[in-house]
């Protein structure tokens, strides 16, 4: 009886390891086209912003598929719509990689970035693989392998686009999506979808979860206003790092990106830690260290190597509030009912989603009337902001029990189960 938990434990780490990978090879697609973009106007003869336009296709594809494709992961069964999504993202990463023009290059892009929402899908699926003690930690690892996604794929889709091209990035993804599809198709459970919802209204639940959820409301909050902090940060420091304080080149801001590949390890501690006191002590934590990181970054406006100093330590900082934050809300939001998962996840990424995009807007703005303090200062102001909202909530908020939670959600009464949805149809 031991070997046989034993072998299921093992079993379901290697599950998890490889929902982890397919997270970083999904998430990578959005992020390595960033890297290579003065490569595709040099090879296709085009101005460097027109080439940019192939970055803005996928970006777009990629919010607008969390908004269509992530609902459908209560309605399908997970292991066919995340191996159909993986295939369709390879077989669009190779039209881009045959592309001979702009237009057809960024309609590929499109294409790859609105069916390479697994990772959304992924954090659902597992939480729903694992007991609810266990959350935490799993969530952590999947968001290590976004963050490798992410920082992985712009260094080496560079280095390999300066080596052999930019269409070699392109067809290394495409390789690395389908295997990862097969891999799937092979080892993922075949679970029945928890609902038998209209596509419809998979599409307004996430409005109606929420205005009727305060819980997740709170959570997409958190998450929009760290994720606003970041999002302008890194948008003012290329500018900083650019102008005449550092004088140094745009690659610059990718390597100081790359330091904070350390952040791949903070995750899944902070999933432990979540697992053990809950989401709302982990939050707590992770707003300090974001506050902790906005007086630091400002020492970097002084340049040298005391600045630079400042910068990395400031960003990492900020990098491991954020990413940390974000496992501690989506443990919370996941409690909130086992049949709604991807359609929260759905309410809350886009929100999340939404205030990274505001807060690169007001980033570029804040630098260019306050300068690099401006940003800082901005950075504060959303972390006040954020705090003061948790210490409000957390004055009535019961004490964290993970294997309740789930069942002392703010979320109204489900509507029909899958299977009298089903009954109701033949009638």
């Amino acid at each position: 009886m031991t070997d046989h938990n034993s072998g299921q434990r093992t079993a379901g780490h290697r599950l998890i390891l490889l929902l982890s990978l397919a997270c970083g090879v999904a998430v990578g697609n959005v992020y390595f086209p960033q890297a290579i973009s003065p490569l595709v106007a040099a090879g296709l003869g085009v101005p460097p912003g027109s080439a940019a336009s192939v970055v803005t296709a996928t970006q777009f594809g990629y919010a607008a598929g969390i908004f269509l494709l992530v609902p459908l992961g209560d309605r399908l069964a997970p292991r066919r719509l995340i191996v159909t999504l993986l295939s369709l993202t390879g077989l669009g990463l190779l039209a881009a990689s045959s592309a001979r023009a702009l237009l057809p290059l960024a309609a590929a892009g499109l294409l790859v970035g609105v069916t390479t929402v697994v990772a959304p899908l992924a954090g659902p699926l597992a939480a729903g693989l694992v007991p609810a003690e266990r959350r935490g930690v799993v969530g952590g690892t999947l968001l290590s392998g976004s963050i490798a996604g992410m920082l992985l794929s712009r260094t080496f889709g560079s280095a390999l686009g300066d080596w052999l091209g930019w269409r070699a990035p392109y067809l290394l993804s495409a390789a690395l999506s389908l295997t990862v599809a097969a891999l799937l198709a092979r080892t993922l459970p075949a679970t029945p979808p928890p609902t038998a919802h209209r596509y419809p209204a998979l599409l307004a639940e996430p409005l109606r979860l929420l205005r009727t959820g305060p819980e997740l409301r709170r959570s997409c909050l958190y998450q929009a206003a760290v994720f606003a902090g970041f999002s302008a940060v890194w948008t003012g420091v290329t500018l900083l790092l650019t102008g005449p304080v550092y004088g140094m080149s745009a690659h610059s801001a990718g390597l100081l990106a790359l330091v904070n590949a350390a952040t791949m390890l903070c995750t899944p501690l902070a999933g432990r830690l979540v697992d053990r006191r809950g989401p709302d002590a982990v939050n707590l934590g992770c707003f300090l260290v974001v506050g902790v990181s906005a007086p630091v970054l400002a020492f970097g406006g002084l340049g040298g190597a005391a600045g630079l100093t400042a910068l990395v330590v400031g960003t990492l900082l900020l990098d491991v509030g954020m990413q940390s934050g974000m496992v501690a809300n989506q443990v919370r939001i996941y409690a909130l009912g086992d049949g709604v998962r991807s359609r929260l996840n759905t309410a809350y990424m886009t929100c999340g989603y939404l205030g990274g995009t505001l807060g690169s807007w007001l980033g570029a703005r804040a630098y260019a009337r306050f300068g690099w303090s401006g940003v800082c200062g901005l950075v504060a102001v959303l972390t006040v902001t954020a705090l003061a909202r948790h210490l409000m909530a957390t004055g009535r908020v019961p004490r964290w029990s993970p294997g309740a939670a789930a069942g002392n959600g703010p979320l109204p009464a489900p509507g029909p189960t899958c299977s009298q949805e089903s009954t109701a149809g033949t009638r």
